[in-house]
């Protein structure tokens, strides 16, 4: 039987405006999506504001044998220029914008708060409003304060109620004017990226990993350092376990701020599909997924950012179909993945959806400029089958640092000029921008 939000989905789809076709004389549906819908891009506070000196990851980058390519450094000097990137989200008729605290400038030192800082972001918060765009923000996208690192990290058993002090404090600074708000940025993959990245990327960014944390915990005389997005970890089940708790708590302390304020968590999300008898899919799902997914039933949305699809029959992964678009690895670039995966997502959590990342690294933006329309074609259809599809958020708004490869992999709306921090518009932004003025397809 269908219930009441999904009629009403129903409903408006069915009475979305109709467009002539001149070329064959007939009037085609638009493909209107709900009133109110999310239109976004989004971006990460380590991966574009830059000297982000506190973190985690500074250390990483300057360690003798670092396995990073290069360092953040000055990013895209978005610390300064939020103004222009919340221009950049203006200027393409997106009315969302998805960006995160950096907790290492708000929380420099255990117990030490910032109110500069959270000055700071709420200068951010107040631009979007000012701007007619809606606040979504991530309260920890990875990055954590180096002293937290040097604590072991999410190992800790105290580590969920100091990050959720952490929410608490940058909530009653922040939350008034927030939209909407993720606690952790992909906090299911914590000990278990090896196993999603490619084989021959994880058989040395494992152990280049391990070494890394080990060589900074020995230079600053601590038993572990675990950076809050570690490839290794010495007992990953623990730290999912911390994860968990810490998203409940950090939840709780926003709520216990500002109770109606939607709050939910953004998870990692490959359209993992089944292929023969006996294949492997639902374990795997059970493992990278299911967790979170019954967790998210007490949240008000759950984030879904997915990137592709795999494959998987009775003994692993198999290779997709030749032909078709790649991104910048050679790997499948399949639009109906991010439908695929939002659906997985709400058969498990039933809470709303936003996509809260979505998008393709590759250099040539003509592969970008197919994916969008296609890839909301099949989310669309979706909607028109009951599911609570409640935005988009592509990532990302500009290229910027991407953790471990650097500067190479483009994702972005917009180019990077790193020694001037010039923004320049893609095809791709004003594909997007159309239709989210439009509402439609």
């Amino acid at each position: 039987m269908m219930d009441r939000r999904q009629f009403a989905a129903g409903l408006a789809i069915a009475g979305s405006a109709l467009v002539s076709n001149p070329s064959l004389g007939k009037v085609a549906p638009r493909r209107t999506f709900p009133t109110g819908f999310l239109w976004g891009a989004a971006t990460a506070a380590y991966q574009v504001e830059g000297n982000n000196l506190n973190s985690d990851l500074w250390l990483v980058e300057a360690a003798p044998d670092t396995h990073y390519a290069e360092p953040a450094g000055d990013a895209a000097n978005s610390f300064e220029l939020w103004p222009v990137d919340l221009d950049l989200v203006k200027a393409m008729g997106l009315n969302t914008y998805r960006f995160s605290l950096e907790w290492a400038r708000i929380e420099p030192r255990i117990g030490e708060f910032s109110i500069a800082m959270l000055d700071h972001y709420k200068r951010m918060i107040e631009g979007c409003r000012s701007r007619g765009i809606k606040p979504f923000v991530t309260f920890n996208h990875f990055t954590t304060p180096a002293w937290f690192a040097l604590r072991g990290g999410w190992s800790q058993a105290d580590a969920p109620d100091l990050f959720a002090r952490y929410c608490l404090t940058a909530a009653r600074h922040l939350a008034e004017g927030i939209g909407f708000a993720t606690t952790l940025n992909e906090p299911n993959l914590a000990g278990q990226l090896a196993s999603v990245l490619p084989q021959d990327i994880a058989k040395w960014l494992l152990p280049a990993d391990k070494a890394v944390c080990e060589a900074i915990a020995k230079a600053h005389g601590v038993p572990l350092f675990l950076a809050g997005n570690n490839i290794w970890y010495p007992d990953p089940a623990a730290v999912q376990a911390q994860l968990l708790r810490a998203h409940a708590l950090g939840r709780a302390a926003i709520k216990s701020v500002r109770s109606d304020l939607p709050v939910g968590v953004s998870l990692a999300m490959v359209d993992d599909q089944a292929v023969g008898r006996n294949s492997l899919r639902d374990g795997v799902r059970e493992r990278l997924y299911a967790p979170w997914l019954r967790a998210a039933r007490q949240d008000d949305f759950v984030g879904v950012q997915n990137y592709e699809r795999t494959l998987w029959d009775a003994k692993g992964r198999i290779d997709p179909p030749v032909g078709g678009d790649r991104n910048a690895a050679g790997a499948e670039v399949y639009p109906a993945s991010l439908a695929g995966a939002a659906q997985y997502a709400h058969s498990v959590a039933n809470v709303p959806i936003i996509v809260t990342e979505h998008g393709v690294n590759t250099p040539d933006d003509k592969v970008r400029q197919r994916l969008i329309p296609a890839a909301l074609a099949e989310l669309h259809k979706l909607i028109a089958h009951g599911v609570p599809v409640q935005g988009y958020i592509h990532w990302s708004l500009i290229d910027n640092f991407e953790w471990g490869f650097g500067y190479k992999p483009k994702f972005g709306l917009h180019e990077l000029d790193r020694r001037t921090f010039r923004r320049t518009p893609k095809p791709s932004s004003n594909i997007l921008g159309t239709i989210a003025r439009n509402n439609s397809l």
